[in-house]
């Protein structure tokens, strides 16, 4: 409950009766990229934890459900899309999945005197008519994720992250070129102005778009050829969520097929090699014995 303060106790009957009339609930949304947006149910705005928090922006939620124990506090959230709060392009974009959310009760009158009563993120996020409901998965949540570590020839890291250590931010590994074309569908993009790299050298790995409208956005590279000269030809897994144009700049970055022989030979990183490459295949443990006898 950081930065957040209890509501008074041990206040007699009539103060609480009292205050329970000047109650207002206010929302803190955080995007990915840092983008927070304030929400209340107040007919005025308010602000604290230096924010200001707008009335006109029709963001509700339904009651907490709360439980004691280990159990999952998930409730849900609607409001009218705007373009000055969330809209409808950057819902399908993605820019909201799993935004951290905020909610508090607050005094409207005196607005330093609240509590803090969810934090969580934004689940499962719909839209249609004008209008957007998502859903709101408590801190709890994390307790679902499967925990662990799976023993497998591959590596089980992420290029470049804290396990895996590489800089992708080395020469060689990472290139910025425009867009010449974008196939139907989104997922096949035509690049130009590109530096000379083997064809390949970026299959599984990343594509980050700069500008246009898909500003932000990444995407991952399925497979990557070179048709001619400073010329880049990319099959995406999926299509961004919001379409790219000619023109748009983009970053590449060198892709990982996680197998021990890359991560020598493309990488020079086998010391932080997370999978286990001297593992027998699976099809030994039902193969026959040596000895023939089939004991």
């Amino acid at each position: 409950m950081s930065g957040a303060v209890l509501l008074p106790a041990g206040a007699g009957a009539a103060q609480a009766r009292a205050e329970t009339t000047t109650i207002a609930r206010a929302w803190a949304v955080t995007r990915a990229d840092g983008l927070t947006l304030g929400f209340t149910d107040h007919d005025g705005a308010l602000s604290f934890e230096g924010l200001t928090f707008r009335p006109d922006a029709g963001l509700t939620a339904q009651a907490l459900v709360q439980g004691l124990g280990l159990s999952v506090d998930n409730t849900e959230a609607q409001g009218i899309l705007s373009d000055e709060a969330i809209t409808a392009s950057d819902l399908d974009a993605g820019r909201w999945d799993g935004a951290e959310m905020r909610l508090w009760e607050v005094d409207w009158t005196a607005p330093e005197q609240r509590r803090l009563v969810f934090r969580g993120a934004l689940g499962e996020v719909s839209h249609a008519h004008g209008a957007y409901r998502a859903e709101l998965r408590g801190l709890a949540e994390l307790l679902n994720r499967p925990q662990g570590r799976v023993y497998h020839g591959r590596c089980s890291a992420l290029l470049g992250d804290s396990r895996c250590r590489f800089d992708t931010g080395r020469e060689g590994f990472h290139a910025e070129g425009r867009i010449a074309s974008v196939g139907e569908g989104g997922a096949r993009i035509a690049l130009e102005g590109m530096p000379a790299f083997e064809g390949g050298w970026f299959d599984h790995g990343q594509v980050q778009f700069l500008d246009g409208a898909s500003a932000g956005l990444t995407g991952w590279i399925k497979t990557d050829a070179v048709p001619a000269p400073g010329m880049r030809a990319l099959d995406l897994w999926t299509a961004p969520g919001a379409r790219p144009a000619a023109g748009d700049g983009v970053r590449l970055v060198a892709g990982c097929d996680k197998r021990a022989d890359s991560c020598r030979m493309k990488f020079q990183n086998f010391l932080n090699f997370r999978g286990f490459p001297h593992l027998p295949p699976e099809d030994w443990m039902i193969a026959p014995q040596a000895n023939g006898d089939g004991r």
